[in-house]
């Protein structure tokens, strides 16, 4: 029998999705009395059509990159992380510790420190439902939700009470120091006479972002870790007859996850507000699912994914705003793509299986 190629799984599938999702949110359009047309023509202006729109569009990236990895790593042990959410939250509460605890001369210095505190934050709120699974039985994703909750509560409280800017109204912590603000495209692209906008919020953790999806290769497809996470994912029972411990590998894929999504708070509350505030991660976290099921968990398709849905944010951002579409509108886009390219798959998927098996003995007869 004649299977579908990789390539086409890889990048037809997820191309004709988003093709037909875009048909039926241009339907959607039409109906309440918009052009589709011009209303696809200034997404992509707003998205791409300027350094600001474009450093955005950048920023909502690497947010939905690191989640992406988040939701992958787990993804691939056969586990469906849907605490990413919290993980994020609780990797702020990392950055900003490690930021307002020392008077940082440099950026240089910060980021690493920060990285660590997020990475850390993020790995230990995981820690509690991964160990519930391997070791209870606990349903993670029950687990993960229960904590995106307590992690949302934890932060508010720390936001009024412990941590909040002495004699301010907001709930949100004092500006970090000079010295742990990270460098934006604006800072980085003016010694090459690069002209961005000054006020886009897209800095250093973007190319950190896709280091870290380097990293994800290399552990996932080069490493023996790497092995035993797709070992187990594929098929437990043989796993286990292979010597490979399933709660050593459930931990410490659920580990790696958390601290991923813990990362992402260098690009949100360490490069973009500079402080910590509340409700920081925006859903990211469950934008990072859709994103790794579009991306194959693979990451190049992760980083591809994320820019799709960084111009579908920065896009139906200057879509609400230029052409009086609603808000709640726009997330119906979005929506959409993610249904079409998660949920309904197979829709997808089977009719271009049976187009490539008729090609496949057409090839053969011949």
């Amino acid at each position: 029998m004649q299977k579908m190629p990789k390539w086409a799984d890889a990048v037809l599938i997820p191309l004709f999705s988003i093709l037909i999702a875009f048909f039926f949110s241009g339907i959607v359009i039409w109906a309440i009395g918009k052009d589709p047309i011009v209303a696809i023509q200034t997404m992509v202006k707003g998205a791409f059509g300027s350094t600001s729109g474009l450093g955005y569009t950048l920023y909502y990236t690497t947010n939905f990159i690191f989640t992406g990895l988040s939701f992958a790593v787990a993804s691939h042990t056969k586990i469906f992380n849907i605490g990413g959410e919290g993980q994020a939250m609780l990797g702020g509460l990392g950055v900003a510790l490690v930021c307002l605890a020392v008077p940082w001369p440099h950026w240089t210095l910060a980021l690493p420190a920060a990285m660590v505190g997020g990475a850390v934050f993020g790995a230990a709120w995981a820690f509690i439902p991964a160990y519930l699974q391997a070791k209870r039985g606990s349903h993670i994703v029950i687990t993960t939700i229960m904590f995106n909750f307590i992690a949302a509560a934890l932060l508010g409280y720390l936001l009024t009470k412990v941590l909040k800017k002495p004699g301010g109204m907001a709930s949100e912590s004092a500006s970090f120091p000079e010295g742990a603000h990270l460098p934006t495209f604006h800072e980085m692209l003016a010694p090459f006479g690069i002209n961005f906008n000054q006020h886009a919020p897209a800095n250093i953790s973007f190319l950190v972002a896709l280091v870290c999806a380097f990293l994800f290769w290399l552990l996932i497809w080069r490493s023996r870790l790497g092995y035993e996470i797709r070992a187990y994912g594929n098929s437990e029972t043989a796993a286990k007859y292979a010597g490979i411990n399933p709660t050593k590998i459930t931990v410490v894929a659920m580990l790696i996850s958390g601290g991923l999504a813990g990362l992402m708070a260098i690009n949100n509350v360490m490069g973009e507000a500079e402080r910590l505030i509340d409700n920081a991660v925006e859903g990211a976290g469950f934008i990072g699912i859709a994103v790794a099921l579009m991306g194959r968990n693979h990451p190049v398709g992760i980083v591809l994914a994320a820019i799709l849905f960084g111009f579908l944010y920065q896009g139906g951002a200057e879509l609400s705003m230029w052409e009086a579409i609603p808000r709640e509108l726009v997330i119906v886009i979005q929506a959409l793509v993610i249904m079409f390219t998660g949920a309904l798959d197979n829709m997808v998927r089977r009719p271009l299986e049976k187009l490539f098996l008729v090609f496949g003995r057409k090839k053969e007869e011949a």
